[in-house]
C-alpha cells in the first residue's frame, strides 16, 4: 500500500503533455496549416493552452488517445468533425481546399 501512495504524484503527473512542436521547426506543410488554422479555428480553439475558448483546446490534440467528445484522435474523425461540424462547431467543409485541410491536418499534430 505504502508502495502505490509513493507512485501518486508520478502518476498524476502522466496527465500533463510535453510542449508540442516548436513553431521555428514546423514544415512547410504544418506553417500554411498553421495560417489555415489562425484564420479559421483560432478564434473558437487554444492551440497552445489547455484552457477552452469557445471550443475545447487542441492543445496535444493527436497525443491523447481520445478528443474531448471521447471519439478516438484519429485524422479520420477530425476531418470529419471539420467537414461537417459537431454540435456547436459549424462545418467548414465548404470553406477549405482539401490541400489546406490536410495541412491543417499536419499542423494539428504538431501541437
Amino acid at each position: 500500500m505504502l508502495a502505490l501512495l509513493g507512485l501518486l504524484p508520478f502518476l498524476a503527473g502522466c496527465k500533463s503533455l510535453p510542449p508540442g512542436k516548436p513553431l521555428s521547426s514546423l514544415t512547410a506543410e504544418e506553417a500554411r496549416g498553421r495560417g489555415v488554422f489562425v484564420s479559421a479555428c483560432a478564434r473558437c480553439h487554444n492551440a497552445y493552452e489547455t484552457q477552452a475558448l469557445h471550443g475545447p483546446s487542441l492543445y496535444g490534440v493527436f497525443r491523447k488517445p481520445y478528443l474531448p467528445s471521447g471519439a478516438p484522435a484519429r485524422d479520420d474523425r477530425v476531418t470529419e468533425v471539420i467537414l461537417h461540424g459537431r454540435n456547436l462547431m459549424p462545418p467548414a467543409g465548404g470553406d477549405l481546399t482539401q490541400q489546406q485541410l490536410q495541412d491543417l491536418l499536419r499542423y494539428l499534430h504538431t501541437l
